[in-house]
């Protein structure tokens, strides 16, 4: 067979072809021919957990400890569905110094935290109990126990004070600044009083920039809550009150630095010291003439009143914390 111009041409064209396609290979980045990083694994479970000090123990502008130290420390296993939605159970104990002798809070909790954007809700419920107590009333009709202990000043309280409550929060992020946020607490037998409770509060937060302490780590707050306690009335062993409704509130400063958070805060109520009394059983309280239809014995209570606390707290969490 004799080559023609034709075969010529159509050879060269191949060679052309073949080379361009070589060097054009030999010009591709070397990540081509690389195995795909593998993806990280999604790990849904957590814990949190962390402890406290306080000068001052209060619980919606009334005082747990006595206007004494107490420490606390919690315990919180969560599991996220996803990005936006938590389930978590939790418990917590702290120190208290109640009316009926009981030393410490051990509590229960569980719930649902669903996020949308911005918005983060918290539906959940939570005990509270408080073990080791002594029923004190002085008189019979209540049993042995109780009518063989009293309190000097003459007020009464059970041995369990135990109770219940659900609840829902809501917080919005308005941006990196600015955080307000609403909660709403509703308990059948409050304090085993046998009345009714419900709670409402809204609350504001606003956090320093992140530069405002330079590079040093430390961050800042300024917070407050304003709160409304709504009571029912109490069973025969209180003497059948309805005990006063109040409002409470609180404000504050404080300082974060990695784990840490030092809270500084000024909470106070608008009961009365008879009221207070008659909520409280305080076995502290004594006779000032404090009375109010609810609280004819004259015995007033300073557990409700203004209070300065100062708390400095520890908060980890294993996912970014324990790593």
């Amino acid at each position: 067979m004799g080559i023609t111009v034709k075969n010529i041409l159509l050879s060269s064209a191949v060679l052309l072809a073949i080379g361009a396609t070589s060097a054009a290979a030999a010009d591709l980045p070397a990540k081509v021919y690389t195995k795909a990083p593998p993806v990280a694994a999604f790990d849904p479970w957590d814990i949190a957990f962390g402890a406290g000090i306080t000068n001052d123990y209060l619980f919606r502008g009334v005082t747990q400890s006595n206007h004494k130290p107490s420490a606390n420390a919690y315990f919180e296993p969560r599991y996220n569905v996803n990005k936006d939605l938590q389930l978590y159970v939790g418990t917590s104990a702290s120190s208290i110094a109640f009316a009926n002798r009981a030393s410490v809070e051990l509590d229960g909790y569980f719930g649902v935290r669903p996020t949308f954007g911005p918005v983060a809700f918290d539906f959940g419920f939570w005990y509270y109990g408080y073990p080791g107590g002594t029923c004190f009333a002085g008189v019979a009709g209540f049993g042995a126990e109780c009518a063989a202990n009293a309190l000097a000043n003459g007020n009464f309280i059970k041995k369990d004070v135990s109770f219940y409550e659900g609840y829902a929060k809501v917080n919005w992020t308005i941006n990196d600044v600015v955080t307000v946020g609403g909660n709403a607490y509703y308990s059948p037998n409050f304090l085993n009083t046998g009345a009714d409770g419900t709670y409402a509060s809204i609350t504001g937060k606003i956090t320093a920039p992140s530069t405002f302490f330079g590079s040093s780590g430390i961050g800042a707050y300024i917070s407050g809550e304003f709160g409304r306690q709504w009571l029912g009335t109490s069973d025969a062993f209180y003497g059948n009150i309805k005990y006063a409704d109040y409002n409470t509130w609180n404000i504050g400063v404080g300082f974060t630095y990695k784990v840490f958070t030092l809270d500084i805060r000024y909470s106070d109520t608008d009961l009365s010291r008879a009221n207070c009394n008659a909520f409280t059983s305080d076995h502290t309280a004594t006779f000032d003439g404090s009375f109010s239809p609810i609280n004819p014995s004259g015995v007033g209570s300073g557990w409700c009143g203004p209070a300065g606390i100062v708390k400095l707290s520890a908060d980890l969490t294993a996912m970014t914390n324990l790593k």
